[in-house]
């Protein structure tokens, strides 16, 4: 008999859910407040980053934090007046930066983000849109060799997953990628990645496939959930009640409060992130880059180049600041001084951060409620992977992949 269940959330995740559960034979409703791709899923830098395992709590963080948050070419801002809400949270994120965790935490998140590519394209294959899936080098840009192995304890953990190198430098860079300025004289180069020139219209593409495999999307404000005799049995919202047989949290950031209502407070913050489109950009890169001492992307995209990253803290509600923003414009221009554009476009998204750095996957006791969030910089790169694990879990058609780790109730136990 067919299982009616409700995704929360048309993002990448949520989508990627749907999909998966509609393959499966579920009956699936997708439910957002938004149309799908709106939120997060429009506004990072786009990169299928398969590489991305090692948490920014490394070792060594606690020391250097409180200059990176002095220094205004640090990509690290912090809204001051919401220091005191921060705080709990902070104390919990920062207790990880230290190598075991920072090596548990890799470990962790490797069999999430690492065959991302593959992910992708399992996931569009059938649906006819590979197009929207770039495969390409990612490289990371250093000043000198120097700075490059500045990172030997983050690229070692990255090579533990098997993702090596290969450095380019002097002549050979120029002619590998000739828009970098001279400031950039190493470039760390990892094949078997890729990215999306538009990841908005990616996910908005996968939800319209959804509906023509039979799927419905709703929109609307999730408000309760119907949990008689301590299973969910219908969603409350804005459109009316929803019955279900089950439900997938996949809402990113905004899953705090709806999880709250299940008894569950997780400690979940946004970790603010800016982006600045340089439309019909020309002089730019043609693939994407890390530059790392700016700590942001910039990768080509159907509208012009985007330049995405920055981390601040100061929750959802205050608006955009101006010096990220500031911040990306100059060392954009920087790194690439041949760059011009028609125009600059401005963005600011929330990504939500668990103090642990690990994503919410897996059902909240026997609830019949899933989460599928918290991916901190990896959404995009892990939602296929997430919506399949989910989906498998659902439909009695688990994966190969421990999710004891992304426990939902885990932090249930902790300090």
């Amino acid at each position: 008999m067919s299982r009616h269940v409700l995704v929360i959330g048309a993002g990448i995740v949520g989508v990627s859910t749907a999909i998966w559960l509609r393959r499966a034979g579920a009956d699936v409703s997708l439910i957002d407040r938004a149309a799908p791709g709106k939120g997060t899923s429009h506004g990072n830098a786009g990169v299928l980053a398969a590489c991305a395992m090692v948490p920014v709590t490394a070792p060594g963080l606690l020391g250097k934090a409180p200059g990176m948050l002095l220094d205004r070419d640090f990509p690290l801002f912090l809204r001051w007046p919401y220091l005191p809400r921060l705080l709990p949270w902070l104390r919990r994120y920062l207790s990880h930066a230290n190598d075991a965790d920072t090596r548990r935490i890799a470990r962790a998140l490797t069999p999430i983000v690492a065959d991302s590519v593959e992910q992708h394209v399992s996931l569009t294959r059938e649906l006819g849109l590979e197009d929207w899936v770039s495969r390409s080098d990612y490289c990371f840009a250093y000043a000198s060799r120097a700075a490059f192995e500045a990172e030997a304890y983050t690229w070692a953990l990255r090579a533990e997953a098997g993702f090596v190198p290969e450095l380019i430098e002097g002549q050979a860079l120029r002619e590998y990628e000739p828009a970098l300025g001279d400031g950039i004289t190493c470039l760390a180069r990892l094949g078997t990645h890729g990215f999306s020139r538009d990841p908005g219209g990616y996910v908005a593409a996968l939800a319209s496939a959804f509906t023509s495999m039979g799927g419905r999307t709703v929109t609307a404000e999730v408000k309760d959930f119907d949990l008689s005799g301590g299973v969910v049995s219908a969603v409350e919202t804005t459109e009316g009640r929803f019955d279900c047989d089950d439900v997938v949290l996949a809402t990113g950031v905004w899953s705090k409060p709806l999880l709250l209502k299940l008894g569950l407070n997780v400690p979940l913050e946004s970790e603010r992130g800016y982006h600045v489109i340089f439309e019909g950009a020309r002089g730019g890169p043609s693939r994407p880059i890390m530059l790392a001492s700016g700590k942001f992307v910039a990768t080509p995209m159907a509208q012009g180049l985007r330049c995405a990253g920055i981390v601040e803290f100061g929750g959802l509600e205050a608006g955009a600041s101006k010096a990220p923003l500031a911040l990306l414009r100059r060392q954009a221009k920087v790194a690439f001084p041949g760059l011009q554009a028609r125009r600059e476009i401005e963005w600011l998204g929330h990504r939500p951060a668990p103090s642990d750095s690990l994503p919410l996957i897996g059902q909240i006791g026997q609830s019949r409620v899933f989460t599928a969030f918290g991916h901190h910089h990896i959404g995009l790169t892990g939602g296929p992977k997430t919506g399949r694990l989910i989906a498998g879990m659902i439909m009695g058609q688990p994966g190969n992949v421990n999710l004891a780790a992304y426990d939902p109730q885990r932090f249930d136990a902790a300090p």
